[in-house]
């Protein structure tokens, strides 16, 4: 028998967990049975779960390749001295994420951020999920906080301000943009650049008294 190779092998891992995140989108998970996955692959029972064991290994792996993709471009940003500002650097790496997965679609509109949705709300009653996707913020917002540190000592943003804070304000920034998406629609990434551009340029009026 010919040996498959890694490609077709890393393909095929492609095929079935694009065709799951599209099925998730669309229905949720609950609502979402293997069967559905299966028709969407268009694959047999055997050959999907040869990769995964079942729906929830399917989700699990779905989320920690988001977050990945995530973590990867901020630590990109880490490794900058110093890095892009704020506007750039969320902006940049929120284009990248969407962008990989632009192929994805639910009806027309972009299946990534309602897949996002479903997510969220699937962490509140599933420990194990909640567990993944608290592991994968926490790593974001400890880069974001280097990030921050950074800043602060090229003396680009205030120092009296906790790295933290300002971590999870940036990430808050970036998840209600795609919580934007899924409920209003698509909306380029500059419009969020620009927004935070806007913000950052507000001063504190001086004392007068």
């Amino acid at each position: 028998m010919a040996r498959v190779s890694q490609a077709h092998l890393d393909a095929r891992r492609r095929q079935i967990l694009d065709g799951a995140a599209v099925c998730f989108a669309r229905n949720g998970f609950h609502a979402t049975s293997m069967q559905d996955v299966l028709k969407e692959v268009d694959l047999s029972a055997g050959a999907v779960y040869r990769y995964f064991s079942g729906k929830e290994e399917l989700i699990g792996a779905i989320v920690g390749e988001v977050l990945g993709e995530v973590h990867a471009g901020f630590e990109e940003a880490v490794r900058s001295s110093p890095p892009p500002p704020p506007d750039v650097l969320v902006a940049s790496v929120l284009s990248r994420v969407l962008g990989t997965k632009e192929s994805l679609t639910v009806d027309g509109r972009p299946a990534f951020p309602r897949l996002v949705i479903q997510v969220w709300t699937e962490t509140l009653r599933n420990d194990e999920l909640a567990a993944v996707l608290f592991e994968g913020y926490g790593a974001v917002r400890e880069t974001w906080a280097r990030i921050v540190g950074a800043y602060q000592e090229a003396g680009t943003m205030r120092s009296d301000v906790s790295p933290e804070h300002v971590a999870r304000t940036m990430m808050a920034a970036a998840m209600g943009f795609i919580a934007q998406q899924a409920l209003f629609g698509p909306t380029p990434t500059e419009v969020l650049g620009d927004g935070l551009r806007a913000l950052m340029s507000v001063r504190e009026e001086a004392d007068t008294r």
